[in-house]
């Protein structure tokens, strides 16, 4: 063989293309109450106060009118798009078709947006009025001592989440007449949260349940609550705000669902392909009382990705 062999080495590429780590599309889409609409903003709810019942006047006495108060909840749209462009001239220098994973690229991003909605609009401001010149903003804050599980709560400083802290959470939807018979609470939770709930003896463990609670390794279900992993969670001075709520408690307005649409260009030079996607969606808080605060104390920090 000729010692010169190595002259004709190749390189190989591979012709995969696949996408680095990040959050694939939506994990709280399903868990809220959604609607579609069309205009400047929507009401997706009104809501009818309570009423007290009263004691007649007397005997033939004139009736005592009662009425009923009403609110309106608003959501507002935005919009959002992905533009990519694929220059004809430089697919053929390549042997990696990148389309389907710039389409799926952008799906996911749109997921993680409609969730990013959610979340900050959990504990956001919320806009109620009859109509658009009477709008007031209802703060969390405002109501937020009645609606916490606080990060030290069971403990003497701040801690993780706990079987405490979620037993806490029910007993402020039952405190508040949130139905959990008739709709099942879900609990929002970062990756340290599900770490917090694997290392406690009340979850893992058989002899405090009535079936396994894990499910290949996972929490998927604890104390009624469908849980969700989630690392787009806000945190702030290393305590995480772990959203329990149930779905008619927060809203997703869609004014137009995820569109796709794959052209070419023909006024650009190399008549490029366009790989367009869009949306336009809303969010907001529904009624206080649906939604609970858990703080947990956290470390891990922010999401580390798109």
């Amino acid at each position: 063989m000729s010692e010169n062999l190595f002259k004709l080495f190749t390189t190989q590429f591979s012709t995969n293309l696949e996408l680095r780590l990040q959050q694939m599309g939506s994990k709280l889409r399903g868990k809220v109450r959604e609607g579609f609409h069309v205009g400047k903003q929507a009401s997706p709810v009104n809501y009818l106060g309570p009423v007290q019942l009263k004691a007649p006047a007397g005997r033939f006495a004139p009736k005592n009118r009662t009425d009923a108060d009403f609110v309106r909840r608003w959501v507002f749209p935005q919009d959002g798009e992905i533009d990519q462009l694929i220059d004809s001239f430089d697919e053929l220098k390549t042997i990696v078709d990148p389309k389907s994973q710039y389409v799926t690229g952008a799906a996911n991003a749109v997921g993680r947006g409609w969730d990013d909605a959610i979340i900050a609009a959990a504990f956001g401001t919320a806009q109620t009025g009859t109509d658009a010149g009477g709008l007031s903003g209802e703060t969390w804050a405002s109501f937020s001592n009645a609606y916490v599980v606080a990060s030290t709560f069971g403990s003497t400083s701040a801690s993780g989440l706990s079987v405490a802290k979620l037993i806490e959470a029910k007993r402020i939807f039952r405190h508040n007449h949130v139905d959990l018979e008739a709709e099942a609470p879900f609990l929002v939770i970062g990756s340290k949260q599900e770490s917090d709930l694997l290392n406690q003896v009340q979850v893992v463990s058989t002899e405090f349940n009535d079936k396994p609670v894990l499910v290949d390794g996972k929490v998927t279900r604890f104390l009624g609550f469908d849980i969700v992993v989630s690392e787009r969670l806000t945190v702030t001075s290393n305590v995480r705000q772990v959203i329990a709520g149930v779905a008619s408690g927060m809203y997703l307005g869609m004014w137009k669902d995820q569109t796709n649409r794959v052209s070419i260009r023909n006024d650009l030079s190399g008549e490029p392909y366009d790989l367009y996607t869009s949306t336009s969606y809303g969010a907001t808080r529904l009624e206080q009382g649906r939604i609970v605060q858990v703080l947990c104390s956290d470390t891990t920090g922010a999401d580390i990705t798109p």
